[in-house]
């Protein structure tokens, strides 16, 4: 019996852990985990992100040197918040002819369909594509973080890789730009 308890003792360890290392959110020099993304259906935005067609795509295939992933509901109140500063950044960046289309901005919705996230984009005026995630799949693959949380990564070879990870949101579009901007390693173009 004794040795049973320490069988199961031993195996509930080895589940805790394997849990506790796959429920952590991706950290700064690693790879982001793979996810599949559906196409936006808005023309404008399949454009914005370099995407022709297709259902899915993953991080890696936009055309940009820098993602910044934002983690969000729709529900959430401190993403409704945070959405004026997001567009202020979209503006930030699209107005400055030496980061635009350099980085780009992709909205996950956490337990939103698309059409929960039409509403969203429409009430909050969000110009970037918002991706749904309404099975939680990208959710729990980004380690079932709070919302609103920010992932930055930098397109490589080898995969996207994340050089920011971070709950909570800003409130200076600017100086967030910035930080993006030196912690990506982006160097300025000409």
């Amino acid at each position: 019996m004794k040795k049973f308890v320490q069988c199961v003792v031993v195996a509930v360890a080895v589940i805790s852990s394997l849990y506790a290392s796959a429920a952590q959110p991706p950290a700064a020099g690693e790879l982001l985990p793979e996810m599949k993304l559906a196409v936006p259906v808005e023309r404008e935005h399949r454009a914005y992100l370099g995407l022709s067609s297709g259902d899915s795509f993953e991080v890696q295939q936009v055309k940009a040197d820098v993602v910044i992933l934002e983690v969000m509901s729709m529900y959430c109140p401190f993403c409704q918040k945070e959405a004026p500063n997001l567009n202020e950044l979209y503006r930030l960046i699209e107005g400055n002819p030496k980061l635009k289309g350099r980085i780009k901005l992709i909205g996950i919705g956490a337990g939103n369909s698309a059409y929960e996230l039409k509403v969203f984009r429409e009430r909050y005026q969000v110009p970037f594509p918002l991706a749904p995630d309404g099975d939680y799949h990208i959710h729990l693959s980004l380690g079932e973080v709070r919302t609103p949380y920010f992932i930055g990564v930098r397109i490589e070879k080898g995969g996207p890789r994340v050089f920011y990870s971070k709950l909570g949101g800003f409130e200076d579009a600017g100086a967030f730009l910035e930080e993006i901007f030196r912690l990506s390693g982006l160097k300025e173009k000409g």
